[in-house]
């Protein structure tokens, strides 16, 4: 939703209650990311009128302090930064039980210089990770073609321990590597400039899901 016509909110809130899968909220501090996003007014604003379930993205130092809050704002995904949780010397564990003891799934991010390898440790207490395919911070940036082999390293590990974690790509998804991505082993696609931006936003959706399900079918 970074990319969102702002000015004409609900429009594209409908949008994706007609034609999307999942809201994805992206929210920035300005400090752990050098970027403002919105809040909580915005968000529980979103809530109001979706139909569809709430993705949380906590692009934010302290994300522990703010999992209540988003979880009462009725986010059915929540993830937040591995770099973050270490930066603040907190336990990601701890941050993805906590997210869980909502009733939430817990998710666990990291940017496109983290080796993958980080997120092992923790994929017994993860629902989903998310692998950011651009740096976090802003949208509109190009995809990192580097992505999809990181994104097979991380299936793979999922497939080896017998674990049901999904994988979420968020930057630089459209139509055209919807499909590879979904090769790759990418179950939830983020895109946002290549939608809203799209001249037929809801054919630009209905095109990354049929490409990403023509891949996998």
């Amino acid at each position: 939703m970074l990319s969102a016509d702002f000015l004409h909110l609900e429009k594209d809130v409908e949008l994706v209650n007609a034609e999307g899968d999942i809201f994805h909220l992206d929210i920035m501090d300005g400090t752990f990311v050098p970027n403002l996003s919105y809040g909580f007014p915005v968000v529980q604003a979103i809530a109001r009128k979706a139909t569809r379930p709430m993705d949380v993205h906590l692009m934010i130092v302290h994300p522990e302090k703010y999992i209540p809050r988003f979880a009462d704002t009725g986010a059915a995904m929540i993830s937040f930064h591995l770099e973050a949780a270490e930066d603040d010397g907190n336990d990601p564990v701890e941050i993805l039980r906590m997210i869980r003891s909502r009733g939430i799934q817990a998710g666990l991010a990291i940017d496109p210089d983290v080796p993958v390898e980080k997120l092992f440790p923790y994929l017994e207490e993860a629902d989903f990770v998310l692998i950011m395919s651009v740096f976090a911070g802003f949208g509109g940036q190009s995809f990192i073609e580097a992505s999809y082999k990181r994104i097979a390293a991380v299936r793979d590990e999922i497939q080896k321990r017998g674990l049901n974690v999904r994988i979420e790509v968020d930057g630089g998804v459209s139509a055209a590597n919807a499909g590879r991505l979904a090769a790759a082993g990418a179950d939830i696609l983020v895109a946002g400039s290549s939608v809203f931006k799209a001249e037929d936003p809801a054919e630009a959706i209905r095109r990354i899901r049929s490409n990403a399900l023509n891949q996998i079918m």
